[in-house]
């Protein structure tokens, strides 16, 4: 597969905790995985546009070896259903948002992260902000194994890759 073929833009509400987290751990998975790919992360709200991660995201990936504390939050635009391959939501509030942007000739693959693992289709990863650090934890490790299935899948599969 050619350099940078595959982009994958994660995206959540409003880009502060899902979707970076997203995001960092993709990045991660991808170089275990030998995967050449752009990614990014963006939000369907415009609530925090411009700003860092939530401090308890950022402090959960890094727990997890993984630095995002250099993102910072935007909202999805027109631009992204042609410039990403892929678009992933978090949930099925997020995937319904995206879907209603969506332009009619849009050319990226639009899917929910959890329908990367088999035994997890269909479920949400549930929205932490207001829950406490134990419940960041365990969001990141749903995205975790979800972010290194779909590394793995694209590895093998490329850009053809639905979920």
């Amino acid at each position: 597969m050619g350099h940078h073929e595959l982009r994958v833009l994660f995206v959540c509400l409003g880009n502060i905790c899902r979707s970076p987290m997203a995001e960092g751990a993709f990045r991660a998975a991808a170089i275990r995985a030998g995967l050449e790919c752009d990614m990014d992360s963006a939000g369907t709200a415009s609530y925090h546009i411009g700003q860092p991660p939530d401090p308890r995201a950022i402090a959960t990936a890094r727990a997890n070896g993984v630095e995002i504390g250099n993102l910072i939050a935007r909202q999805i635009t027109r631009e992204d259903f042609y410039r990403f391959t892929h678009i992933i939501a978090m949930d099925e509030a997020n995937l319904a948002g995206i879907r209603a942007q969506s332009p009619r000739d849009a050319t990226a693959c639009v899917a929910l992260l959890m329908d990367a693992l088999e035994d997890s289709r269909g479920k949400p990863v549930i929205d932490p902000y207001y829950g406490d650090e134990a419940l960041f934890a365990r969001v990141w490790s749903e995205i975790a194994a979800a972010t290194e299935a779909l590394a793995k899948r694209f590895a093998l599969e490329g850009v053809g890759l639905r979920l």
